[in-house]
């Protein structure tokens, strides 16, 4: 399964430089399994789609931890038809799809309780498309019980829901979002901003 994600890092300073090359190093972990490309615009990341969300939460939980603000904007795709297949891109073993909507909203709820605490608060706001024919519009209120009860949700916006806490569960919450909901081997999109540290008040 092809999946991947353009990501672009803005912090609000003047050694913004320093702030994401350090940011980037936060992502060497993963490194290894990512095809990684860097333009003028913003970052691609390809690989395992569960390595996804993790691998951004350490870039953002890193520049956040300079404590200037920090906002990450990204599009993340999976099982697009219209990108080649790649050997590093490879469905998820186990395929949570095998479960129904209701066990598949109790698993994603387990691991969110689960996701370790990083001491970071952010607040992100997201879209999620799942895309093609079939159920999509269960699929996407599904998720959105699922995001009612995962701890870190803040409220319903136009066009996008809101989340607010600590960037473990709130990253966690995203990666189960973006996994668990929509056809397993189907066209599946997200879209994403995540602030940290901001002066604008809630």
């Amino acid at each position: 399964m092809f999946s991947g994600a353009q990501i672009s890092l803005y912090p609000m300073c003047d050694d913004f430089v320093g702030v994401i090359l350090k940011a980037i190093s936060a992502m060497d972990f993963y490194r290894p399994n990512f095809r990684i490309e860097t333009d003028d615009i913003s970052t691609l990341i390809v690989g395992p789609p569960e390595q996804l969300f993790p691998a951004i939460r350490d870039l953002f939980a890193s520049a956040a931890a300079s404590g200037v603000h920090c906002v990450l904007s990204a599009t993340l795709s999976r099982g697009c038809p219209g990108e080649r297949d790649d050997p590093i891109c490879t469905p998820i073993s186990g395929s949570s799809h095998e479960l129904s909507l209701a066990e598949r909203i109790g698993a994603a709820r387990a691991h969110v309780d689960g996701a370790k605490k990083l001491g970071q608060e952010v607040a992100a706001q997201f879209s999620l498309y799942p895309l093609g024919e079939g159920h999509h519009m269960d699929e996407i209120y599904g998720c959105i019980d699922f995001l009612k009860a995962s701890g870190v949700f803040d409220r319903s916006k136009n066009f996008c829901t809101k989340l607010r806490g600590d960037a473990g569960p709130v990253f966690a919450t995203l990666s189960e979002a973006f996994l668990r909901f929509g056809a397993p081997q189907g066209h599946v999109a997200l879209d994403l901003t995540v602030s940290a540290n901001s002066p604008s008040p809630r």
